[in-house]
Formats: structure tokens, C-alpha cells, sequence
């Protein structure tokens, strides 16, 4: 993974993405991948890179018919990005048809809309991350009008798929994004800028 360093992958998201939201977003997956790795006895540099460049296109190619996430695949696949990388890119996305085989494929599919969704949950909390828990979580995927967009079945699937209790899976989640909460969080009073990070 030398040859693709964290900081390149981040300049490459930045050529791509404008959108805070979207950054802070694939910076959530980033962070959650991270975390699962060691559990699957994954690279973690590997299962960050893919957890960050997983969106890379969705803010310039958002029609899932004819964009999304194809010229990622095709970008990254320029780049030499690794095959497993690439893969995990494809089957994160349902409607493309590649089959999630593999540990690290199953688990971005896990974090992907979860990640999305617990940040939504902190952004209505006043202490954010802070003391959340799986219980608060599941609260708020019962109120179909909260973060609408954001798929229950797709939450509750990925889990399964992934073979992992869902509170256990809750819990490692909202821990690892907790960590990192100065950057996927803007504080009060300040822009919502997306930085770097490690």
C-alpha cells in the first residue's frame, strides 16, 4: 500500500468532492473501516483507503444508472489502485450486481449508510457523540421522517451480512467515530470544514 498513501487518497477525494457534507461523510467510513479491520485480521491501511475513496465520484456522477460509482472504478483502476480496493467500490453499490465476498467488502457495506446515519444523530444532539448509544440509534431509524434518505433495511443488512450482533455493531461504530469527532463534527459557532486527518 506504499505506493498509495493516506495523503494522496485525500487529495484525490479533494480534487473530486467539494461538498463538506460528502467529506465529512467518507471520512466517517474511513474511520469505521479502520476500526473493523483488526477484527478480520484485514490491513487497515487498505480498509481505510477504501472506506475514504468508496464516494470518490458520487458528487460529480450522483445518477446511479449511468454514474456512480463507474468512474471511480474506472479512476482508481488508472491509478493502480488495488484490485480488492476496487472491488469493494463495486459491490458497495447494490445495483451494480458484484456479490460481496469478502470480509472487507461486507464491512463497507455495513458502515456505509450506518456511518451516515449516526452523524445525522449526533448533528441533533447537543453533546453529539458524546454518551450516544446503540439504543438512541435504533430510536431514531424508527422515525421514517428522521434522515429519511438513509436506508433501515440497508443498516440492518449489512450487519447481517457482515455477521456481526447489531448492537456490537452499533456500539463499534459510534466508538470510532467518536475518536475522530473534532473532524466529522463542525463545533458550534464554527464552518462544517472537513480536514485531513492522520
Amino acid at each position: 500500500m506504499a505506493e498509495h498513501s493516506r495523503a494522496q487518497a485525500w487529495n484525490l477525494l479533494c480534487a473530486w468532492t467539494e461538498s463538506d457534507s460528502l467529506r465529512r461523510h467518507m471520512l466517517a467510513v474511513e474511520v469505521a473501516m479502520r476500526a473493523y479491520a483488526p477484527r478480520f485480521d484485514g490491513d487497515v491501511e487498505l480498509w481505510g483507503l477504501t472506506g475514504l475513496l468508496h464516494d470518490l465520484d458520487y458528487e460529480r456522477y450522483p445518477d446511479l444508472r449511468t454514474g456512480h460509482p463507474r468512474y471511480a472504478l474506472k479512476e482508481l483502476e488508472a491509478r493502480g489502485y488495488p484490485a480488492p480496493l476496487i472491488r469493494a467500490v463495486a459491490s458497495h453499490a447494490s445495483y451494480l450486481g458484484v456479490t460481496r465476498d469478502t470480509p472487507m467488502e461486507k464491512a463497507l457495506f455495513a458502515v456505509d449508510e450506518l456511518s451516515g446515519f449516526v452523524l445525522a444523530c449526533a448533528y441533533v444532539r447537543p453533546a453529539g457523540l458524546d454518551g450516544m448509544t446503540p439504543k438512541s440509534v435504533k430510536k431514531k431509524m424508527k422515525t421514517p421522517a428522521f434522515a429519511a434518505a438513509v436506508s433501515r433495511d440497508d443498516i440492518r443488512r449489512g450487519a447481517e451480512e457482515l455477521g456481526v450482533d447489531f448492537d456490537e455493531h452499533l456500539t463499534l461504530v459510534i466508538a470510532a467515530l467518536r475518536e475522530r469527532a473534532g473532524e466529522l463534527l463542525p463545533r458550534e459557532g464554527e464552518p462544517a470544514t472537513a480536514t485531513a486527518g492522520e
